[in-house]
């Protein structure tokens, strides 16, 4: 029996960004829905995969703590979406945002986050594997380019985790979207592609959800992504492998 990723096309970086560009034109959407939508993608997978007692001390996922790494760009805004839902899901998250983008609709997702009582974490610990889970949104498709500090630090403790689940937003930080990891990339217990798996990603071996359910017909078949039977019900994600 096929996986339901054996139907999919794997996106190249300027696919990637053309079928942006369409959304936010044709397609009549705006940053913030697109970001509220991926974000609670991401909350979703990271809950079905880690939630429930699955991860940590708390049968209802109560006592799984989450750090969410957050970047500079819309991958970073993915996370804080993310965050603000898994908290609202019982988990205990607390965020990395070392490098805030000075715009009115991440302020306004910091602000949300403040509410919730959910801890910005100034400094990172020698070791991330205090906490049960961590959410790697730190760079999106359109990162090129070496790492700059801090995320050159970020990403070495990444490598350095061996034992808590690493979970990245729609490409692993620092992977080339084209052809994949590097030398010295880590690799991720479970990857949540957004719109559609990237190339670089054809060949994880790890757990694999696809989220963003929001591609218009017509746009999704003029780049030919096939979606037809693979959503189920109300699910915003879908369990690639």
């Amino acid at each position: 029996m096929s996986s339901p990723s054996s139907s999919l096309k794997f996106l190249s970086a300027s696919e990637s960004q053309a079928i942006d560009e369409e959304l936010f034109s044709s397609g009549g959407f705006s940053v913030d829905q697109l970001m509220e939508l991926a974000g609670l993608s991401v909350a979703q997978a990271v809950w079905e995969e880690y939630g429930s007692g699955k991860c940590g001390s708390g049968e209802d996922g109560a006592s799984t703590t989450v750090l969410v790494l957050c970047g500079p760009g819309n991958n970073g805004g993915d996370g804080l979406v993310a965050a603000r839902h898994l908290t609202h899901f019982g988990m205990k998250c607390a965020v990395h945002y070392p490098k805030p983008t000075k715009r009115d609709l991440f302020d306004r997702l910091v602000l949300q986050l403040n509410n919730l009582h959910v801890p910005f974490v100034p400094d990172l610990p020698a070791s991330l594997e205090q906490y049960d889970v961590i959410v790697d949104a730190l760079f999106g498709f359109s990162f090129k380019g070496a790492p700059r500090p801090p995320f050159d630090h970020i990403l070495n403790l990444l490598r350095d985790t061996k034992t808590s689940p690493i979970v990245s937003v729609d490409i692993p930080s620092g992977w080339n979207v084209d052809t994949g990891p590097g030398s010295d990339s880590f690799y991720p217990s479970t990857l949540i592609s957004l719109t559609a798996p990237k190339l670089g990603a054809r060949n994880f071996s790890g757990t694999h959800y696809l989220g963003g359910r929001f591609v218009p017909l017509d746009l999704a078949a003029k780049y030919g992504l096939h979606f037809e039977g693979l959503y189920k019900s109300s699910n915003q994600i879908i369990k690639l492998s």
